[in-house]
């Protein structure tokens, strides 16, 4: 008998919680429940988290964590449940399969079967964003190697257990060659430990055009947060709906799962809400603990009552549907239903006992890594770049110099062109003179200067080579 958390969220939550809980029982789920409160009743009360801390110790202890959509009310300050929970869990992993139901649920895309897995903990929802000058403010693009490693092998284990015979790596690395080119190289050094599963890297842009067009062409996705959550959304839409997709987010420890849409609570008890997301959210659960055999019997049952025409509002097409239910309805039918497998829709069988070999990450050898040269983030009200050069130009000393000069990552000194448009944020790098070793303290010293000149200095990066490769960014235009 398995203990795991479950939380009932707002709008819709409760009669779908009620409905899957009753259809994963009488398929005979080994399961016990402590269920929580979490949502806009806590966000009300005062907590702006939407979650109390005698409810993170349950989550902790069962490991496993059921959660129906919640509310997350407007202004105020109020944090995203979703984000908090999978970053202070350390649930990297987000799995989202998107299948089509054709003919039964509408869709132009009649053979789609892919899985998108989406790391969940990084990327630019980090959120680490700050204001910098009256015109400009950054977020912080977040990769980290341990992230890549742990998501691409959770990825390429998925496709070995499940029986997926190619994983597909989605970046943008022709753009941002240090962020998702870490990826993109992971990627490659991992694919190469799976020989049998065939692997392939796309362009983001045009790898969802594609996927948009064509999505059988893809097996397994992987690719990073900001993209995973746009592109997985997508993909459900495209089966069918968004309202029919379930959500696994894996940890190493502790596990998350949901629906992917939202509380929807302008159809709160009115017994017309669709269960199938959270109830598809509930298989991979089964799957995730264990009980394989229950996970098949819901879902071959679930595919069946999809088959047979008894449909929710939400997926009801005239012609096509044989009946319009509501929530209660539609569970007894999955429930009526259980120990039988659709004729036309193709029935699942998951493997007993499968395990995702998901080894610790384990720290590479630290490279040998050389400071090169420092980036001054200067805010400036001028527009002319010539004129910004000298004043930098000024604190130079024999040990560095002003290299080069750009604003919004586009070189504008030397050699700018007029027409480029300049806002109030400056980049000015410095290197080392040539026969000459920057340190630490030149930059400090350099800073000092700056400020003896009433030159305003937001932000210092510092440029490093590992091993011999740069690690840093050239501006466009270089």
């Amino acid at each position: 008998m398995q203990r795991i958390t479950i939380a009932k969220g707002d709008g819709i939550g409760p009669e779908i919680m009620d409905a899957t809980l009753q259809i994963i029982k009488a398929a005979g789920a080994q399961l016990e429940y402590d269920e929580i409160e979490v949502g806009e009743k806590v966000y009300l009360s005062g907590n702006t988290s939407g979650i109390a801390k005698e409810s993170w110790d349950t989550i902790i202890k069962n490991k496993v964590f059921l959660k129906a959509p919640i509310t997350t009310p407007q202004g105020g300050g109020y944090k995203s449940l979703n984000v908090t929970t999978r970053k202070f869990l350390g649930l990297y992993s987000n799995v989202r399969p998107c299948i089509s139901l054709y003919p039964f649920v509408a869709t132009k895309h009649p053979e789609m079967d892919i899985v998108i897995i989406r790391e969940n903990e990084e990327d630019l929802y980090a959120g680490i964003e700050h204001q910098q000058t009256d015109e400009v403010v950054q977020c912080l693009k977040l990769i980290s190697r341990p992230g890549c490693e742990k998501i691409i092998r959770y990825a390429f284990e998925y496709a070995k257990v499940y029986g997926r015979k190619k994983v597909t790596c989605f970046t943008k690395d022709n753009i941002m060659k240090q962020t998702d080119g870490l990826f993109h190289q992971v990627f490659d050094e991992i694919a190469a430990e799976y020989p049998e599963i065939e692997n392939e890297h796309w362009i983001i842009d045009i790898g969802a055009a594609k996927m948009s067009d064509t999505p059988e062409a893809f097996d397994v996705i992987v690719t990073l947060n900001l993209y995973g959550d746009v592109i997985s959304d997508i993909a459900a839409q495209i089966a069918g709906s968004v309202g029919l997709a379930g959500s696994a987010n894996i940890g190493e420890e502790c596990a998350m799962f949901e629906a992917i849409h939202g509380s929807a609570p302008r159809r709160a008890g009115q017994n017309m809400a669709n269960p199938s997301g959270l109830l598809e959210g509930a298989v991979m659960m089964l799957n995730h603990i264990g009980q394989t055999e229950v996970a098949e019997k819901v879902q071959n049952a679930w595919l069946k009552t999809i088959e047979d025409g008894i449909h929710t509002y939400d997926i009801y097409n005239e012609g096509i549907s044989t009946q319009k239910v509501g929530t209660k309805e539609f569970a007894q039918a999955v429930i009526n239903n259980l120990g039988q497998n659709p004729s036309l829709l193709k029935s699942v069988k998951f493997a007993k006992d499968a395990v995702l070999n998901l080894p610790k990450y384990v720290r590479k050898p630290a490279a040998n890594k050389e400071l090169v040269g420092v980036d001054l983030f200067v805010h400036w009200n001028g527009t002319d770049p010539n004129e910004l050069a000298e004043m930098m130009q000024n604190i130079n000393n024999e040990n560095k110099h002003l290299a080069m000069i750009t604003n919004r990552g586009i070189k504008v000194w030397p050699d700018g062109f007029q027409e480029t448009f300049c806002t109030d944020h400056w980049r000015c790098r410095f290197k080392p003179t040539e026969g000459k070793v920057l340190h630490k303290n030149d930059i400090i010293t350099l800073l000092s200067e700056a400020l003896d000149a009433k030159i305003d200095v937001i932000k210092t990066e510092n440029l490093y080579e590992f091993d011999g490769k740069l690690g840093y960014s050239l501006g466009q235009g270089q």
